[in-house]
Parts: structure tokens; sequence; C-alpha cells
């Protein structure tokens, strides 16, 4: 008995080690994969003083920033020593603990935003950035209008950076759910979320063919379906590493440093089968609704603190986040569908603890805009999000367990019979060659 606990703790701690804690397979140049403490400590510490001694320190704001810039970049080395892989190694690990310390610094941030004032926020922000005094919500602008005056100039006007952006992120979200099933849910229900937010968020109002066509079909649909096939590409690919040392020609050692920017391998998702238990079940359908949160949370945020969708500020959140998601979907996965992994990664958990405190800082912080909201709109559309979460996520299942099986069982035949003739027409030729 007590050998059978042991196998099972082992097994738990590998499957979570996968995850939080994943080596390094075939090292070639070792020395890029050695801790080098030592070397890193001391010209971490000759950067500083060379700084500290050097600089000019007559301006009390950049002293401020020097300062701030000094703790993060100290953050970041320690980092790259202590924290956790994650489940990736390309590039190189050392990335991975940059972005899992960046996410920590992230976090702090926005702790700490959360026990101050609304006008102390401000000040902070008009303290980074002192443009940001000569920006203002418009909340009198229109939106949606003359949607009837349809044409083919004005749906081209609207194909802006924006929708640009819409295509580019929903690529990116196939790419990480690699589902087709759960990425149209989402899809729609955002949708969805924009009409129950729209009272609240004036440029969440959009004409209908703005939204179903252009969001819905075109960018979406068009993000999804690229980024499946380059999953399906991915998938189908053999991989076999050789180390950059055995690699003779300079051509040869270029393209494979190159591909260390690619995956080392590619792990097919298969987020849901006919045998699933209910807890998968369950975390399906929450994941459906946290991924609308933390969209509504980029909206909310830069409403509330009053920021245009182009500032640095945005686009550098947008960013972090989007790496900060890839470690954590992957995460999630593997403590939903594998049995022997009974904790959650480290990276989704910080990005779960930053979804929620950016919620509870634009509850704080919006409270006059959330005593705005039409409460019956809110509690719709949170009726909507759970059903369709339940719903999708339990047509999957239905699919899985007899459609999938039905689609099998009618065109194995032909497949097999596909195959049959193919081996023969080889082995003619095969025949006819010797011959």
């Amino acid at each position: 008995m007590e050998t059978s606990n042991s196998a099972n703790t082992d097994d738990a701690k590998d499957a979570f080690g996968y995850i939080n804690e994943r080596p390094v397979d075939d090292i070639s140049l070792e020395f890029f994969y050695k801790p080098h403490t030592i070397t890193l400590l001391a010209v971490s510490i000759a950067l500083v003083i060379y700084t500290a001694f050097v600089r000019d320190e007559t301006n009390t704001q950049d002293n401020i920033w020097s300062g701030i810039c000094c703790v993060v970049f100290f953050f970041l080395i320690i980092s790259v020593l202590t924290f956790p892989n994650g489940p990736f190694t390309r590039p190189h690990p050392a990335i991975w603990r940059i972005v899992f310390g960046m996410s920590v610094l992230y976090l702090l941030a926005l702790l700490f935003l959360l026990f101050q004032s609304y006008s102390t926020v401000y000040e902070i922000m008009y303290w980074i950035d002192p443009n940001l005094k000569n920006f203002h919500i418009d909340m009198d602008k229109d939106y949606a209008v003359n949607c009837t005056d349809i044409s083919f100039s004005r749906i081209w006007s609207s194909v802006d950076v924006f929708a640009w952006g819409h295509f580019l992120g929903w690529m990116f979200k196939a790419i990480l759910f690699r589902h087709t099933g759960l990425l149209w849910a989402i899809s729609i229900m955002w949708e969805i979320t924009e009409i129950a937010f729209a009272h609240l968020l004036p440029n969440f109002l959009e004409c209908w063919w703005d939204s179903i066509i252009l969001d819905v079909l075109i960018c979406n649909g068009l993000g999804i379906w690229c980024g499946l096939k380059i999953c399906k590409a991915l998938e189908m690919r053999e991989y076999k590493w050789v180390g950059i040392r055995e690699i003779s020609s300079t051509t040869g050692k270029i393209k494979r440093a190159i591909l260390q920017f690619t995956p080392v391998q590619w792990t097919p998702v298969r987020w849901l089968d006919p045998t699933c238990t209910y807890m998968r079940f369950f975390a399906l359908s929450q994941l459906v609704v946290f991924w609308q949160i933390s969209e509504l949370n980029t909206f909310f945020l830069k409403h509330i603190f009053e920021m245009p969708p182009s500032h640095p500020l945005v686009i550098a959140r947008l960013c972090l986040i989007g790496v900060i998601v890839a470690p954590s979907v992957r995460q999630y996965y593997t403590y939903v569908t594998d049995p022997r992994c009974k904790r959650v990664g480290t990276q989704c958990w910080v990005y779960g603890a930053i979804m929620v405190t950016e919620s509870m800082l634009c509850i704080k912080n919006g409270q006059e805009l959330f005593g705005q909201a039409q409460v019956w709109n809110v509690i719709v559309w949170l009726i909507i999000q759970i059903l369709v979460s339940i719903g999708c996520v339990y047509g999957v299942v239905l699919y899985h367990r007899y459609i999938a099986v039905i689609i099998i069982i009618i065109f194995a035949p032909i497949y097999i019979y596909n195959s049959i003739n193919f081996n023969s027409y080889k082995i003619l030729l095969i025949t006819s060659h010797h011959n």
C-alpha cells in the first residue's frame, strides 16, 4: 500500500513538474544552459554601480524612474535565477522565467493601485505620462449611426488597424485553444457581451453588419481558421532535432538557430472526449466565462482611467497578457485533462490573480460608471454566459461521443478501400520498376 501511494505521489510530482518546471531535453550548447550565477551577479552589480555614480541626479523625476528601473532589473535577474521555467523551453527557459517575473511585478503593481484612491491613481498615471491630462473619454460621441447605409466603401473604411488586431488576436487564441467549438462559442458570446455592456461602454455599440459580418465572420472567423490551420500543420510535422554542433554548413547552423524560436514539439490538444468527467465539463465552462471577464477588463481599464486605445500602456498590457496567457492555458489544460496533475501551474495561478485584481480595480474606481449599469442587462448577460458555456461544452461532448463515431463508421470503409487501392498501386509501381 505504501509503495502504491509513493508511486502515485511521484506521478503527481512528474505531471506537475512537466508544466511548472519543464526540463530542457538534448542540450547541445551547454554554455547557454548553465546558471552562471557569479558572473551574472558581478555584471549586474557593476552596471548598477556605474549607473548610480555616473548619472545626473538633478532631476527628481528621473531619479525616481531610475530607482524603479533598477528594482525591476534586479527583480527580473532574480526571476531568471529562481523562478520556474513553466511548460515551455523554447527559445530558452530564461525567457519564460522573465515572463513569469513580469507577471508577478504586474500583479504587485495592481495590488498597490488597489489600495490607492481614484485621484491618487490618476496622479500616478499623469506622472508616468503627462499627456494623459489632455485626453478624456467622449461619452457623447455617436456610435452605430446610419446602419442602413450599407456600401462597399463604408464597409472597407471600417477595416482599420483594429480589424487587423481582431484577426491576429483570434489567430493567436486559436493557436492557444486549438478547439473549433470553444473558439466559436467565445467569439459569439463576446458579441453578446458587447451588447450587454454597450450602455456603459459606448464604443461597444456597432451596426449589425459590423458585428456579425466584419467581427464574427470575417475577422474572428478567418483568424480562427488560420490559427487552426497553423496548428494542424505543426501537429502533422515530424520533430527530429539535431544539435547545432552536429551541423557542418554555416547555412544549416543559421537555419537551426532560427528554428530555436519554434516549438520543440507540438502536443495535440483534446479538451473533451467521450469519457470526460463532470469536473472537466465545469472547468471548461469556467474557462469560457473567465476569458470573457479578462477581455472586459481591457476595455473597462482604459475607459475608467481614460486612456486612448493606442496608448503605450494599453499596448504594453495587451502584449504582457498575451505572453502570460500562453503558458497559463497550457498549465490549465494539463490540470484539467491529466488526472495525475493535482495542482494548477504557478503561471496560471498568477494570471488568475491578475484577472481578479484587475476586475476589483475597475469596480472600486468605477463606482460612478457601474452605478449607471442596467442590472437586468448584466443579469441576462450572466445567465446567457453560463447557459451558452454549458451548452457549448455539452454539445462538444455529444459530438465526440456520438456524431464523430457515426462519421468514422460511415467514412471508414471508403478510407480503407482507398488505402488498399493506393498500396496496391505502389506495389505495382515497385514491381514494374524492378522488372
